[in-house]
């Protein structure tokens, strides 16, 4: 049975976001505060709000290194000197963990209108180096940090993805079907999307979805192959993770706007969604793709819902094909319920940006469905770490 209906403390009375670029792209020349700002500005005007009634900003950001992003992106958004600026850190989990602690800024009384979401310019990420241990070495680069203290229980995401693709026997003929639908239905929303956009240097639409036949995902090189299998079945299939399969690098940004019932009224806003419930977990620094789960149902359980059949929207940020379809498999959800307007597997993955862009994508989706209806977003990251929400359309 059920359990009641938690009453939400914040209440969504808009969304915006970018196009997500590709790296190198359209974007590439853009600081993430450069693509933040305008964004958040249409989000405004939108929502019929004036910037200096926006007491706090929470940006998520993963590649920034160091600093405080989100004071940034509010004084270059136009937003008062009094806003509060917090930066948020989980990797993928960031953009969606920024909105729940906005949520949270609202129900402790510390704020009453919140703008939050993720932000992520990877294209300008900087150039990363250990500091040498003794004078005269040299600095040491490196691509991405340590996600567990243990190096035996911090993979490569591609090989960890690779490994359970194997294990679990999802060959990579049914992670390329999975991605060319994804491809397919992302095209088919395209005019749908654009409502959600906000152009930036040109760019209002998400560029890299495209037709694929079987024969072109066939031909895609295999960029992660797995180097132990746990069964001799599994032996025997290409479970390996081809590029069509994975989520392309990129930049973009999105951003919701959030206040309490009181404050909406007060300001004659028109809020479209209510924030639900929400969790932030974790699991096995191992397998981090099955963190989005574990998030799912912990966040089903916390709204009162008895299963995923209550959802009217299904978002998740697919960062592997072989994730959403385990994550389909473990919720009993039809994979065509899921990313329907395509999932950012076929959008591209700016890191700290790419769980709000699934929120925006869900409350878009949402205003297609009856009043009261469900929309879930769910996230897995780096590290073990998993973020999801429910969100209701008002």
């Amino acid at each position: 049975m059920s359990r009641a209906m938690p009453l939400p403390t914040a209440l969504i009375a808009g969304w915006a976001r970018s196009a997500v670029a590709p790296h190198g792209g359209v974007f590439s020349g853009l600081q993430a505060h450069e693509i933040a700002a305008p964004v958040i500005q249409a989000l405004l005007q939108h929502a019929g709000i004036a910037p200096e009634k926006v007491s706090a900003v929470v940006v998520g950001n993963a590649l920034g290194a160091g600093g405080n992003p989100a004071r940034l992106v509010a004084l270059a958004a136009g937003l008062p000197d009094a806003c509060a600026a917090f930066s948020i850190d989980t990797q993928c989990c960031s953009g969606l963990d920024a909105v729940s602690m906005a949520v949270g800024l609202i129900a402790s009384g510390q704020a009453s209108v919140v703008i939050a979401g993720g932000v992520e310019a990877w294209s300008r990420s900087p150039i990363r180096q250990h500091r040498p241990l003794r004078e005269g070495d040299a600095a040491v680069s490196y691509e991405r940090p340590a996600f567990a203290p243990d190096p035996a229980r911090d993979p490569d995401m591609l090989a960890s993805a690779a490994r359970y693709a194997a294990a679990h026997g999802w060959t990579r003929a049914e992670q390329d079907a999975y991605a060319v639908q994804s491809h397919e239905r992302a095209l088919v929303h395209q005019a749908l999307l654009a409502d959600e956009i906000v152009s930036i240097n040109g760019l209002a639409h998400d560029p890299y979805p495209r037709r694929i036949s079987g024969a072109l995902a066939a031909r895609m090189p295999a960029v992660a192959k797995p180097v132990e299998t746990e069964t001799e079945e599994a032996d025997l299939l290409d479970c390996s993770l081809s590029a069509l399969s994975i989520s392309a690098k990129a930049d973009g940004a999105a951003f919701v706007l959030l206040a309490s019932p009181e404050v909406c009224r007060a300001l004659g806003l028109k809020p479209q969604a209510a924030w639900i419930a929400s969790v932030s977990v974790g699991c096995p620094p191992e397998t981090p793709l099955l963190a989005a789960e574990v998030a799912a149902r912990a966040v089903l359980s916390r709204a009162g819902l008895a299963s995923a059949d209550a959802l009217a929207v299904t978002e998740l940020h697919d960062a592997f094909a072989v994730q959403g379809l385990s994550f389909c498999q473990a919720l009993q959800i039809d994979p065509l319920r899921v990313n329907r307007g395509g999932g950012g597997l076929v959008r591209g993955h700016p890191i700290g940006a790419s769980a709000a862009i699934a929120l925006v994508r869900v409350l878009a989706e949402l205003a297609f469905e009856k009043p009261s209806a469900f929309g879930l977003t769910a996230v897995a990251g780096a590290g073990g770490l998993g973020a999801a929400a429910i969100v209701q359309r008002l």
